[in-house]
């Protein structure tokens, strides 16, 4: 779908010369005239060596043809300064170079790529109109057919039916530092009549929805997002932003005028939702939690998985030596304990060993290791690694303080138990370091799931049953902070992490 900037763009550019249209761009160098408008440019990263790949353009000519654009990093400072969203420009002399095969955001063959003897210039006086933007809007019968394949980055557009777990019946409240920090937003939304979808919105996406949301004077309904990548979490379609991910809501464009309409005029189908999509668990298995890893769009994030205790991984400690006031590792110093965390108060600490205990489990899908930090490995045995330690070397007054103590029989007698887990996935298993996945909590299998909102009204009059959504996300540990995190990112950072000693440990 088209879009104009107010009609038309009238004015004079005095040049007669031949102008390429995209629809004759092939594979090559070309030494001529393209004229275009820049819809939107955003940086391309290598999500493993978090490196610059390049700058990437959406462009659409006086045709209305969309093709993708690319700068090479050493030539984004050259041009750069020049690039504005929604100014119109002349290229001279560009290569034609094939469009990769994932994750296209327009369906040409070739992708305009600035070339060593390329020319950037604004066109200020133009005779001819350029549509403003172009849409590629799917169904979700048309997700669900491209679910999981990494090709095109299609956009979807609906009313929205939660905001961050909450109904529309009333304004939302959004929790911007809740945002920030878990880098994030879900929303779910409706396309006309289909299912409810799970959209997330990551990173400077999800603050530009924020900003957008809580800047409109009513309360928006209606959400284009474009460019989303499909994938099946838990066995529910989800989409996901990704980098040229844009937001639009309402009157901010045509489509969403459109369908804003058409929502005013059927307001029966604003009460309708599907409650089987919505009310969905976020729950994974072993296998659904690897997938995502590999994703290129995968950010920190905490799913829920019921997994069965195969055994305790021997041959690494089960426990570290913390600081007592914020739990992360303390070294050894001169004359004493020093905590490793620079934001710490503490510069000495007495130390208080805290699990971190390896474990191998598995469920129907696939075999995994989970690593147990803090709080979690409590929840397991009922004992603080700190009096496990300190039993220990009361029983065995003739080790020294160097000596390592071997694995409980309180971690031993997990084995075979099969418990939900709250799990996190971070950074270091993007990077590809290890497989081994943090737990945060453990959730008795019988205990329902914090509830992640009620529809009210509008889900009791389409369901015989109330209706509570289960959490998509699980919260850390509250005792335990951000350090254990920090501490399971350092100390799994390779496969046979380094063996924690001995230290005096408050009792």
């Amino acid at each position: 779908m088209a879009m104009k900037r107010h009609g038309k763009s009238p004015a004079s550019s005095g040049s007669d010369e031949k102008v390429m249209f995209f629809r004759d761009v092939s594979l090559g160098p070309h030494e001529t005239r393209l004229r275009f408008r820049l819809i939107h440019f955003w940086e391309a990263q290598n999500p493993v060596k978090k490196t610059l790949i390049g700058l990437e353009m959406l462009l659409i000519d006086e045709q209305g043809t969309v093709i993708q654009g690319f700068i090479p990093p050493g030539r984004i400072k050259k041009y750069l300064p020049e690039m504005k969203r929604g100014s119109v420009y002349e290229l001279i002399n560009f290569y034609g170079s094939k469009n990769k095969p994932m994750y296209r955001v327009a369906d040409h063959i070739a992708t305009v790529s600035f070339a060593w003897n390329s020319e950037l210039s604004v066109l200020h006086d133009i005779p001819i109109p350029f549509d403003e933007d172009r849409f590629r809007m799917h169904s979700y019968e048309d997700f669900e057919a491209n679910c999981d394949l990494k090709g095109d980055l299609y956009d979807v557009l609906g009313h929205m039916k939660l905001v961050d777990g909450q109904s529309l019946t009333e304004r939302p409240t959004i929790d911007e530092a809740k945002v920030a920090t878990t880098r994030h937003i879900m929303i779910h939304v409706q396309s006309h009549e289909g299912p409810v979808m799970k959209l997330y919105l990551w990173d400077q996406t999800a603050t530009d929805f924020c900003k957008k949301f809580k800047s409109s004077e009513k309360t928006p309904t209606v959400l284009l997002a474009t460019a989303v990548n499909t994938k099946r979490l838990g066995g529910t379609l989800a989409l996901s932003s990704m980098s040229p991910t844009r937001v639009f809501m309402d009157n901010d464009v045509q489509p969403t005028i459109d369908y804003l309409a058409w929502l005013s005029s059927n307001p029966e189908i604003a009460k309708q939702v599907s409650a089987e999509v919505v009310t969905k668990r976020e729950t994974m298995t072993i296998s659904d939690i690897f997938s995502y890893m590999t994703m290129e769009s995968a950010k920190d994030a905490f799913f829920e998985c019921t997994a069965t205790i195969d055994d305790v991984v021997h041959g690494s400690a089960w426990y570290y030596i913390a600081c007592t006031g914020c739990h992360s590792k303390a070294t050894k110093g001169a004359n004493s304990l020093i905590c490793t965390n620079p934001r710490c108060v503490k510069d000495t600490t007495a130390g208080v060993a805290q699990y971190r205990a390896k474990i191998s489990v598995y469920d129907s899908s696939e075999q995994g290791f989970f690593v147990l930090l803090g709080d979690a490995g409590f929840q397991l045995t009922g004992r603080h690694a700190s009096e496990l330690v300190s039993s220990y070397f009361e029983a065995n007054k003739d080790k020294g303080p160097d000596h390592e103590v071997p694995v409980p029989e309180a971690l031993i007698s997990i084995i075979g138990q099969t418990h939900k887990f709250c799990v996190k996935v971070t950074d270091h298993n993007f990077s590809g370091n290890t497989r081994a996945i943090t737990v945060t909590k453990i959730l008795p299998p019988e205990t329902p799931s914090p509830t992640e909102a009620s529809l009210g009204d509008a889900i009791a009059a389409t369901s015989m049953e109330a209706v509570q959504t289960g959490s998509d996300m699980c919260e850390p540990s509250k005792s335990r902070g951000d350090s254990a995190d920090e501490e399971g990112k350092r100390m799994f950072d390779s496969v046979d992490p380094e063996k924690v000693k001995r230290a005096r440990c408050e009792k």
